[in-house]
């Protein structure tokens, strides 16, 4: 379908067998929802993103860009791997890495495709569409109904628990606006690179994700 280059088919296919290793069939169903919502939006009028300079490579989504949005959520699945008596509470960090891989990604192509105007995370200064950092409501809020919608995909498949999924949306959208603060500062001072900063969110909505449960729930590891 050309969404993603040769390198990022392989690697994607490795990661998504060790998630289905960690959590079955049914992990592969999240996944399944990341590629659907990440297509649809990077698809979604591409001339207009094209026009600003800001549409996705024609070779699709490179190797590194895959396990930038996905290593994440792979590491916490080879964890539950290795140590099965915490998968459950592991794979919920899986999830919330997923959720912020699809929130980040469906919010920053939905923006550069519907919205008028952005802002600066950090000023709310006005910027050009598709500046690191840069943030609008329509974008904003289809990176947060893609959250919702991988946090529900996996608890309805029964990859983690109903009760978390709150935990798995609000993480992935804390991970998506972490995204555009690490944008508008790191990236754009040039200390920090896309992928780096893509795996930097999705770790951080892992983590959170991981430390809402161990303290809210009083789950013990």
């Amino acid at each position: 379908m050309g969404a993603v280059s040769d390198g990022g088919a392989l690697v994607g296919a490795m990661i998504a067998f060790l998630i289905m290793v960690a959590a079955g069939l049914g992990g592969f169903l999240p996944l399944v929802a990341v590629f659907v919502l990440t297509l649809l939006a990077t698809r979604w009028r591409r001339d207009r993103k094209r026009n600003l300079g800001v549409a996705e490579r024609g070779s699709g989504r490179t190797a590194s860009q895959v396990v930038a949005n996905l290593g994440a959520a792979t590491l916490c699945a080879v964890a539950a791997i290795v140590f099965p008596r915490h998968s459950g509470i592991l794979m919920v960090g899986a999830m919330a890495a997923l959720a912020e891989a699809a929130a980040d990604t469906v919010s920053s192509e939905a923006g550069q495709a519907a919205a008028k105007q952005a802002r600066l995370i950090l000023n709310f200064q006005l910027a050009p569409i598709g500046t690191n950092g840069a943030v609008s409501l329509e974008g904003t809020f289809a990176g947060c109904i893609a959250a919702c919608i991988v946090a529900w995909v996996s608890t309805f498949f029964g990859v983690v628990p109903w009760q978390r999924a709150p935990v798995i949306a609000v993480s992935g959208i804390a991970g998506m606006l972490f995204d555009s603060v690490l944008g508008a500062t790191l990236e754009n001072r040039g200390r920090l690179g896309n992928d780096s900063v893509n795996f930097v969110s999705t770790v951080f909505a892992a983590d959170l994700a991981l430390i809402t449960v161990l303290v809210v729930e009083g789950v013990r590891m």
